[in-house]
């Protein structure tokens, strides 16, 4: 995967206990795959002691900086003024993080800067969906 924009960024986890729990994160953007955002967790960030990474569209992440968005493993919405909910669900639970949504922004801003909305290249998208689906056939 040829990464080509990498934001370190700090997040709150919230426990059970509504705890804020610090917790660092990486949010990554390739035009390999421009429809898509990553944010990585380090393994002591996750349930299992393994790095995770959570894999949606970027539209989510825009929509949801303004107002709730998502339905399903990824939701997110404003909290505040000043921060961004995102919240995931996987067959293991959920996990509720708060983000700065000035870094969140500028982390979109800058997937903007590399791919412009309305301008990724779908096609390269599909094919390699295409190719994983059917395994090279």
């Amino acid at each position: 995967m040829d990464i080509t924009l990498e934001q370190l960024t700090r997040a709150r986890l919230v426990t059970a206990e509504d705890l804020e729990v610090p917790v660092a994160a990486t949010l990554r953007y390739t035009a390999d795959d421009p429809l898509a955002v990553f944010l990585d967790f380090p393994a002591e960030a996750a349930l299992h002691g393994e790095e995770v990474t959570w894999t949606f569209a970027r539209s989510l992440l825009d929509q949801g900086l303004r107002a709730p968005a998502g339905h399903g493993d990824v939701q997110i919405w404003p909290y505040g003024r000043t921060r961004t909910v995102l919240e995931f669900h996987s067959p293991h639970g959920m996990a509720l993080l708060l983000f700065q949504a000035a870094a969140l922004r500028r982390f979109l801003m800058g997937t903007y800067e590399l791919v412009a909305s309305g301008q990724e290249d779908v096609s390269a998208v599909v094919e390699r969906g295409l190719s994983t689906l059917f395994g090279g056939v």
